[in-house]
């Protein structure tokens, strides 16, 4: 069935003017509906009323700090992917994002192509997703469950105990592609492969980080996983008889 098409809507909280201006101008380039907040504040409030595709999201911003943000976001249970913009560069800042829930983090200065080709992978992979849990949708009765986690693939969703875990965009992806075959052990390549459209931005150590915020969501005891368990020295898996 062909989906209604519909303008895609990115949105920028910066407080730097200029940066407001420029990515405007690339969302016109690319016939993208574009916002911009000046704080976090606003931008919260933006996102809410507005419901973007993508937000892209400042580090530094004038009244709540762009991590923060994040984490707000996700326990909302909002899915919207999010890129962090910064400039600082360094693994840990680059940890800290995608901890705080961050689906892909650019440094400034950065190549406007590079901005406009990450945005679009994360777009296709998000819908790639949906149609792949279409046929799920279709194949499970629209959900996966294992013990007290269930996994909702059209929604975006996983409950826990019938409560709503607030995963980001790329935590519930990886949920989701465990779910895909429960039981089958995927690498970390694989997992790339499965997840990122561009796979040079991301290495082992990100599918690392990405698992443990994971478990810190499900788990009862994250160093006693239930669910997501580590095949040493090969991957990871979801348990079907948690």
């Amino acid at each position: 069935m062909e989906r209604e098409q519909t303008m895609t809507k990115i949105m920028l909280i910066d407080d730097d003017e200029s940066l407001c201006v420029l990515i405007g101008q690339i969302a016109a380039r690319e016939d993208w509906e574009y916002c911009c907040a000046a704080n976090g504040s606003e931008g919260l409030e933006m996102l809410r009323e507005e419901r973007p595709d993508f937000l892209i999201l400042d580090v530094m911003l004038p009244d709540i700090n762009g991590f923060d943000i994040c984490k707000q976001i996700r326990s909302e249970g909002r899915r919207v992917p999010i890129m962090f913009l910064s400039a600082k560069g360094d693994i840990v800042d680059k940890s800290v994002g995608f901890n705080a829930g961050a689906d892909d983090y650019l440094v400034k200065p950065f190549q406007n192509e590079e901005l406009v080709l990450r945005v679009k992978a994360a777009l296709r992979r998000r819908e790639r997703q949906k149609d792949s849990n279409a046929d799920t949708v279709a194949q499970q009765g629209g959900s996966y469950k294992t013990g007290e986690l269930e996994i909702f693939f059209g929604r975006y969703e996983a409950q826990l105990r019938g409560e709503p875990v607030a995963l980001s965009s790329r935590e519930f992806e990886l949920l989701a592609l465990l779910a895909s075959d429960p039981g089958a052990v995927f690498t970390r390549k694989q997992v790339i492969e499965g997840l990122w459209e561009d796979q040079s931005v991301a290495d082992p150590n990100t599918v690392t980080v990405l698992v443990r915020k994971i478990r810190e969501k499900i788990e009862d005891d994250p160093s006693k996983p239930r669910y997501l368990m580590t095949v040493w020295r090969v991957g990871y898996k979801l348990n079907d008889h948690a």
